[in-house]
Parts: C-alpha cells; sequence; structure tokens
C-alpha cells in the first residue's frame, strides 16, 4: 500500500503546476484548465484522506467538487467565447476595461 506522504505530495505538486499556470498564462482557457488541474489536486487529497481514515466523507465531497468543477467549466467557456467573440483574444490584459 502506499503511504499518504506519497499521494500528498503528488497533490501539492500538481496544485503547486495549477497555480503557475494561473499566474503565468496569457490564455483564458490555459487558466481554466490550470484552475481545473487544482481542483483535481484538491480531490485527490480528499481521495488520499478518506482512504487512511477509513471513512467515506472524503469521497462523498469529491463528488460535490466535481459537479461544481463542471458547472465552472461550463459557466468559464461559455464566458470565454462571448469575450472572444467581443474582443478577438483571449489575453486577459486586454480584458481590463469594463466597456464594450
Amino acid at each position: 500500500m502506499v503511504p499518504l506522504d506519497y499521494y500528498l505530495i503528488l497533490s501539492a505538486i500538481i496544485f503547486a503546476i495549477g497555480v503557475v499556470g494561473v499566474l503565468i498564462r496569457r490564455n483564458l482557457i490555459i487558466v481554466l484548465m490550470s484552475i481545473e488541474l487544482m481542483l483535481n489536486a484538491v480531490n485527490l487529497t480528499f481521495i488520499a484522506f478518506a482512504n487512511s481514515l477509513g471513512s467515506m466523507d472524503g469521497q462523498v465531497i469529491v463528488f460535490f467538487v466535481m459537479a461544481v468543477a463542471a458547472a465552472e467549466a461550463v459557466i468559464g467557456l461559455a464566458i470565454v467565447i462571448s469575450v472572444f467573440r467581443h474582443r478577438q483574444s483571449l489575453d486577459p490584459q486586454e480584458m481590463q476595461l469594463l466597456k464594450w
């Protein structure tokens, strides 16, 4: 059986990759994918703790986080498509003004 520390280290690495993607990238689709990566890292942590504690609570929470992540992806992609139609760019630096 794999120790809990390995899962937590892997989750921290995946979360750090997601944070770097959010901070460095200049494309909104890549930023959304990085946010999803961070949510998956949190899900991995919940599953690892649930497995080590012998509880189903972490797995139930993961289902709720996955539902919220799916809704976030749908709404985020709809906003990205709308912004691209109006601005013809997905660079977040160009979207600082609220006027069209």
